[in-house]
């Protein structure tokens, strides 16, 4: 005698049924290629998988969840921001309108070009890029040399390109651009046999701190990119920093929260520039418009 299996009819609908069946894909639970439900069921029964609650976190814990990836992809870190994405769906607390603005989310295509520009820098493969200025125009890079930056909340392509026109950076930093990636999102990123330059244009840039910033420099004010900290002397008290700059623009951006308990040393080129931007800030206070 053959001994006949027993049925079990689920009253489910569609969108239950493509749940299980994924479910049965993601724990192996197979026939063939295809999922099975009955293996995934049969599974549960005998405790293989375990079932745990599901409904059990507070509005608080969601909310916090949401937050950090919504922060998470304004930093451009798209991945980190799917992940939790994931963790999101699995949850039946999500109401239907939260849940279809999740599921939304990780059903949009995802930049390849995003994944290309990590694997360049990775490998140190030259590449070509399309990149959209805050005022629309395209522009075409080509990068020798790139990072992946987080500068004041945002992440940024930094590096270093043969192209210069519209760069009004030093001579000595003219081929460094700092991109953001977020305007980068309807690039076409392609490979070019070039070689790749080991960092980015670099200058070393001297420049004295004064009185209290002195003392606060050599605890709270430590820079990591900072190459020299210099002793404090003299009176009034001051102390010799020189750092790796990469761009004026970003450096002065940084210094000038220290007004006039910073001084520029050198090199030249920096000094002068920094210099200009002194002489239009005064001219802008003292016009009378």
């Amino acid at each position: 005698m053959t001994r006949k299996n027993q049925a079990v009819t689920l009253s489910i609908g569609e969108r239950e049924k493509k749940a299980l069946e994924n479910l049965a894909l993601e724990f192996g639970k197979t026939w063939g290629d295809k999922p099975n439900v009955s293996k995934l069921i049969k599974a549960i029964a005998l405790k293989e998988l375990k079932i745990t609650i599901n409904d059990d976190w507070n509005s608080q814990r969601i909310e916090t969840l949401e937050k950090a990836r919504k922060l998470l992809l304004d930093l451009g870190f798209i991945l980190e921001a799917e992940e939790i994405g994931r963790i999101l769906r699995e949850r039946s607390e999500l109401n239907i309108f939260f849940r279809d603005e999740i599921e939304q989310f990780l059903a949009k295509p995802k930049p390849l070009w995003r994944k290309n520009i990590e694997n360049f820098i990775q490998k140190q493969q030259p590449f070509k890029l399309i990149y959209q200025d805050a005022s629309d125009n395209l522009l075409n890079f080509t990068v020798i040399h790139g990072q992946l930056k987080i500068i004041e909340k945002h992440q940024y392509l930094v590096c270093t390109c043969r192209e210069t026109e519209g760069n009004d950076d030093i001579i000595e930093l003219k081929h460094n651009w700092t991109l953001r990636l977020d305007r980068i999102q309807e690039a076409v990123v392609n490979r070019v046999e070039l070689s790749w330059q080991p960092e980015l244009d670099m200058i070393e840039a001297e420049f004295k701190v004064f009185g209290n910033l002195a003392f606060a420099y050599g605890k709270e004010e430590v820079k990591i990119d900072d190459t020299f900290k210099g002793e404090i002397e003299g009176s009034p008290p001051h102390r010799l920093i020189r750092r790796k700059v990469w761009s004026s623009f970003w450096f002065f951006r940084e210094i000038a929260r220290y007004w006039d308990s910073c001084k520029i040393i050198s090199p030249d080129s920096l000094r002068e520039k920094f210099y200009e931007k002194l002489l239009n800030l005064n001219h802008l206070y003292s016009s009378e418009e």
